[in-house]
């Protein structure tokens, strides 16, 4: 990657992108690759207007109709899941610097076997962490206990020689703040592996509308602490981009990739007005403001020069 790119974007397949990737030049992997639920993950997008014959009900009975906005969606489902991972986190494994870490990212449906293939790559000593993320939203099953967590299992390529700068990871409250002293509670304390936050909020911000999109804080927090400013940070499963989002925001570099358009279109968006990135199989114009600024800015010069030709 050159000097002044601060990340490139890519719609490829990946085992075919990471084969021609160079050995040894990214500093950390995350990816989120698809749980093998069986499903196909959906999310719709919609919005309200006020009308008589709506088919919602809100606020002192006033009655408002749904307009659909979009649809994304993609299988979940492998025949052989663990024969499609290998090939690629062979690939991941080579292409990490020798102080590189993975994160990858799975649930509880599928995380016994991936750590069993993990080991065979990596090995079970570079295997340093099973990380929880505990959130509190959605249905509540009543034949079970409802599953609300992921797994993130956290590897390096050598156990002896780890990027892990535990200065930079930022703090989080004391659960009980009057036990830990006036000093400690203001500094606040570091997370453990089981990390406690929530999920994209429906209405935030923060929210693209993907349906797998993972939180801004769960990838700052991966950023912080296993890479540097100016590192390369590598998502072979992009969705939504939150990857590539936190290295921006953090002074590292990224590299996203992902074969479906729609993801891409979502990252168009949330990257529309950053200079600096490199967009390869995809054009990233139809859906950015900014884009559609620079084609009605240069049709106005094409009319006025030809104006003045006349």
């Amino acid at each position: 990657m050159r000097e002044h790119v601060v990340g490139q974007i890519h719609l490829a397949d990946n085992l075919e992108f990471l084969r021609q990737l160079p050995a040894a030049s990214v500093d950390l992997i995350y990816i989120d690759p698809p749980f093998n639920t069986g499903k196909v993950q959906q999310r719709t997008q919609l919005r309200t207007v006020r009308s008589r014959d709506g088919d919602r009900v809100g606020f002192q009975g006033r009655r408002y109709q749904s307009i659909v906005l979009g649809t994304k969606r993609f299988s979940d489902c492998f025949d052989d899941y663990l024969a499609f991972l290998e090939p690629r986190l062979i690939e991941a494994h080579r292409v990490l610097a020798a102080h590189g870490s993975l994160y990858f990212h799975i649930d509880y449906r599928e995380v016994h076997y991936c750590k069993v293939l993990l080991d065979a790559i990596f090995g079970r000593e570079a295997f340093l962490n099973e990380i929880i993320w505990a959130y509190d939203y959605g249905g509540r099953p009543k034949n079970r206990w409802p599953p609300k967590h992921d797994n993130i299992l956290f590897y390096v390529k050598d156990p002896s020689n780890y990027e892990f700068h535990v200065d930079a990871i930022e703090r989080i409250p004391y659960m009980a703040p009057g036990l830990a002293g006036r000093e400690k509670a203001a500094r606040g304390k570091l997370p453990t592996d089981t990390w406690w936050h929530t999920i994209v909020p429906t209405r935030g911000t923060e929210k693209t509308g993907y349906p797998t999109q993972k939180p801004l804080g769960i990838l700052r927090r991966i950023v912080q602490a296993s890479s540097r400013p100016g590192s390369v940070v590598l998502d072979f499963f992009a969705g939504s981009g939150t990857a590539g989002a936190a290295a921006l925001e953090l002074g590292r570099r990224f590299i996203l990739v992902d074969n479906h358009p729609e993801a891409l279109a979502v990252m168009a968006r949330r990257f529309d007005g950053v200079e600096g990135i490199e967009w390869f199989g995809f054009d990233p114009t139809p859906y950015q403001k900014r884009g559609k600024q620079r084609e009605l800015f240069a049709a106005r010069g094409a009319r006025q020069g030809c104006a003045r030709d006349a």
